[in-house]
């Protein structure tokens, strides 16, 4: 018959984090508020049961409080926050229960941070087809985009501010070109690049 396995030692290891060690040389990191939730004390018997909670309530308790440091540098999508914590070695089940937790408490937003998603590339110049993107790069559901997009202030002034400062000559034929290539790349489409060079090229003349 196997021995009793018992709490041999709970260990501070940071500021609400502790380490559970047990009888049977095994050791569990887990959190304060865990250890209090489960009454765990030195001496204190553990069978497959109580193991089997502290192992799946410390795993959790770990991936939120990691989740939480994350979305303190910068606010993220729920795909973008689910695959930094797989990639920092978090469980997969661990993870996904972490991000929908974080909807329920309001915490992730895919719609609010599209919008600001939006409205940060579009104050820098950029055009819709470069911010679908970077939507699609930061894991915004497809299904978002449209309702963000709907929010990006026109862009008219800002793509003309850009010709201005590329475009010296705009009868510059290879100039001209050039310009509009990086225009395209910045996520412009070829008609409003036609559209903006044309009513450059008359102020230029007005002028």
């Amino acid at each position: 018959m196997p021995a009793e396995l018992t709490v041999t030692a709970l260990r501070q290891t940071s500021p609400g984090r502790v380490s559970v060690e047990l009888s049977s040389g095994d050791e569990v990191k887990s959190t304060l508020n865990v250890v209090t939730d489960l009454r765990l004390f030195i001496g204190k018997a553990v069978d497959e049961e109580l193991l089997g909670a502290l192992r799946a309530a410390s795993d959790e308790a770990r991936t939120r409080n990691r989740a939480l440091d994350l979305l303190s540098r910068r606010q993220m999508s729920c795909r973008e926050l689910y695959d930094k914590l797989i990639r920092k070695g978090e469980d997969e089940r661990a993870a996904a229960s972490c991000v929908q937790w974080l909807l329920e408490n309001g915490l992730l937003d895919d719609a609010g941070y599209a919008a600001a998603v939006v409205r940060h590339y579009a104050a820098k110049g950029y055009g819709a087809g470069r911010i679908r993107s970077e939507l699609s790069r930061r894991g915004v559901d497809r299904e978002l985009w449209d309702d963000a997009l709907a929010q990006m202030p026109e862009q008219d002034e800002k793509l003309m501010k850009l010709i201005a400062s590329r475009l010296p000559d705009p009868q510059d034929r290879d100039q001209v070109r050039r310009v509009s290539a990086a225009l395209f790349r910045r996520g412009y489409s070829w008609d409003e690049i036609r559209s903006a060079l044309r009513r450059f090229e008359v102020e230029a003349e007005d002028e």
